[in-house]
């Protein structure tokens, strides 16, 4: 089934400030390789989706150089494709969007000019392995207007904020509501659509029509007895990146070899990102590496220990690296001991610099840095 994507980049970057100062939230570094972007885009070019639009409002630099032309997850083409929509900055225009609903009101006229049945909405704030194809048979089979994809389980703290819903025997939506407290029965929302494109165009319009603000509140609850709204229940791996807890705690997740297995283990349904051609890592011949997870091109002098090393990393003699997570091209010379440390690009730390922080707060050394 034919669908038309729209990914949304930038609609939690408060959540996570000190990573998105110049960045977007879809391209936040992770997992030694990737952005997380490219688990949304993956998801949806492994389903067949070839047409998908970007939301961005500020920031977004690093997001176009990581996405180029698409052609690293095929969807560089003359029809279709991969398309970015900038926030449309003007004299009368110059705030950013409010919300999910003003994003979309901004591209209305580019939904209604595609030809797709479906339309899938999606954010990008999160490492997943969700097969639309699955989600888009059940839209079909079940006659749905709206399906929303859920995570059936006990609330944690990411997933305070979301909307959850009560679902009947059928999977149909009877009732939902935002937020749920930590420690209770929740179905949470993951904050992925699929809804009928002309259903769309008319919520548009009609939301335009009353001066409407919110996706959540004026589209989905106002509509929940008048549109067969049902739930897909998602079952995987699920890394939501809201804090820079979570984001220390979900990179160290792939030291796991099940959740490693998990996200990237399925031939069938690879993870793509930009390619970057690195020679492979060199090892020294006093290196140490135990846990870890290396990317490509690194050089290792010292000692790397329950750590996630990106493209490029660099690690002195005599350095000792422990539960930290160094970003693309990070250098730390020689004698150098981190410690729950994450540096982000094209960090350096020159020789005999001892840092150190905790698994709920890590020590954070911001991008260009030198220290």
């Amino acid at each position: 089934m034919k669908a038309l994507a729209i990914i949304f980049s930038n609609i939690h970057n408060e959540t996570i400030d000190e990573l998105t100062r110049k960045r977007t939230t879809a391209s936040i570094p992770f997992g030694g390789r990737y952005r997380l972007i490219d688990f949304s885009l993956s998801n949806l070019v492994n389903a067949g989706v070839d047409n998908v639009g970007i939301l961005v409002q500020k920031n977004y630099q690093s997001l176009m150089d990581h996405l180029g032309s698409g052609k690293d997850w095929d969807l560089s083409r003359k029809n279709g494709g991969l398309v970015i929509f900038p926030h449309p900055n003007n004299y009368r225009n110059d705030d950013l969007y409010a919300s999910r609903l003003s994003a979309l009101i901004s591209i209305k006229g580019f939904i209604e000019s595609q030809m797709e049945e479906n339309v899938i909405l999606t954010d990008s704030d999160s490492a997943n392995l969700i097969d639309f194809n699955d989600v888009l048979a059940m839209h079909k089979q079940k006659g749905a207007d709206i399906t929303i994809v859920y995570r059936h389980g006990i609330c944690e703290k990411d997933l305070e904020g979301h909307m959850n819903f009560v679902l009947d025997d059928n999977q149909r939506i009877i009732d939902a509501h935002l937020k749920a407290k930590v420690g209770s029965p929740t179905n949470a929302c993951l904050n992925i659509f699929v809804l009928q494109r002309r259903l769309l165009q008319g919520l548009l319009e009609e939301a335009i029509a009353q001066g409407m603000e919110s996706f959540h509140r004026d589209l989905i609850f106002n509509n929940i007895k008048s549109l067969k709204i049902y739930g897909y229940e998602y079952q995987g791996v699920y890394l939501h990146i809201n804090s820079m807890e979570n984001y220390f705690k979900d990179n160290m997740a792939l030291l796991n070899e099940e959740v490693r297995n998990a996200l990237f283990g399925d031939k069938n349904h690879r993870i793509y990102t930009k390619v970057r051609d690195s020679a492979p890592t060199r090892y020294g011949a006093l290196a140490k590496v135990e846990n870890s997870f290396i990317a490509d091109g690194c050089d290792i002098e010292g000692t790397v220990i329950n750590s996630i090393l990106f493209r490029g990393v660099k690690v002195g003699r005599g350095t000792v690296i422990k539960n930290s997570i160094l970003m693309q091209d990070t250098i730390t010379l020689d004698n150098v001991k981190l410690n729950y440390v994450i540096t982000d690009k094209n960090v350096t730390i020159r020789s005999r610099n001892n840092l150190a922080g905790c698994e709920k707060i890590p020590f954070y050394l911001g991008k260009n840095t030198m220290i």
